[in-house]
């Protein structure tokens, strides 16, 4: 088997080494997943652009040591984008995956995981999106399959829109897309009264409390990723978890199925699903102007 490939994306042409090396202990290659992210960057993309990019590698499978990596390496090529980050004490250079040929690039870097700014590189102080983490206490998904219908419903009475999205992992994500009118300590301070609010509404399943010693086996409702320089999985990003299952958009007809698996979703089923639910999220954004009148006054009626 050659050691190298050549790999023809768009305009460029990006070689892959070792596209026989596992990552994968049931036998997912290199090569398998600079295709799957080749034949997903259509769908991928529209969430990738612009935003800093942190790089989850595992150089020598998921089994070896997880790298996770933030500034873009002199050795890039010139042609893949890079967006300046400030950070305490100085800044660094992060990369940008603008086009399909980038996500091939880290892919061959053995960047299983893509992992994103909640804001764009030309406001990176104002989101446009806000984030609840729906973890639940050991492996019941249905905990949190069930706290993403109540979380959506609780949106619904702030008239925000929501869109769910499996972790890869055991859990779900939920977002709002916003307008980039509020900075960061607005919208988390907005996301933790909701989800204290909703945790109030259900004490005996949900929790907003840090320590895990302290959940006493409730799900917790983390609002705290919505804060600068915070990264998420986004959409169809594989996880270096068993079978590489990937963060996919949902339905809200298949969140409300109480047969949802998210480990059914991976680099191998996960381009033969029809139509994607989050096509116009970017179209939804939204003020929370409004919607913290009406959190307001559902926490004063509480």
């Amino acid at each position: 088997m050659s050691d190298k490939r050549s790999v023809k994306v768009g305009r460029r042409t990006v070689e892959v080494s070792n596209p026989g090396k596992i990552l994968y202990p049931d036998g997912i290659t290199k090569g398998d997943l600079v295709d799957y992210y080749r034949r997903v960057a259509k769908r991928m993309l529209p969430h990738l652009r612009g935003r800093p990019v942190a790089m989850e590698r595992y150089p020598d499978g998921i089994d070896g040591q997880r790298i996770f990596q933030k500034d873009a390496p002199d050795y890039f090529p010139d042609w893949i984008e890079r967006v300046k980050v400030h950070k305490e004490g100085g800044s660094l250079q992060q990369v940008a995956c603008d086009q399909a040929a980038t996500l091939v690039y880290l892919a061959n870097q053995a960047c299983i995981t893509p992992h994103v700014f909640l804001s764009r590189a030309d406001r990176l102080d104002h989101p446009d999106q806000l984030i609840f983490d729906l973890d639940p206490a050991g492996d019941d998904f249905e905990e949190a399959r069930l706290a993403a219908l109540a979380l959506r419903d609780l949106l619904r009475e702030l008239e925000l829109p929501s869109f769910a999205k499996t972790t890869g992992g055991k859990g779900l994500h939920l977002t709002v897309p916003l307008d980039r009118r509020a900075d960061f300590d607005t919208v988390r301070g907005f996301a933790r009264d909701v989800a204290d609010l909703l945790a109030a509404r259900q004490p005996d399943r949900l929790t907003t409390e840090q320590r895990k010693d302290k959940r006493k086996g409730r799900l917790y409702l983390d609002a705290m990723r919505n804060a600068y320089a915070q990264t998420a999985v986004p959409p169809y990003a594989a996880r270096a978890r068993p079978s590489a299952t990937v963060a996919t958009p949902l339905d809200w007809s298949e969140v409300e199925d109480r047969s949802l698996r998210p480990s059914s979703f991976t680099i191998a089923s996960a381009l033969e699903r029809t139509g994607d639910p989050w096509k116009d999220l970017r179209r939804h954004g939204r003020s929370l102007s409004r919607a913290r009148s009406r959190l307001n006054a559902l926490i004063g009626e509480g």
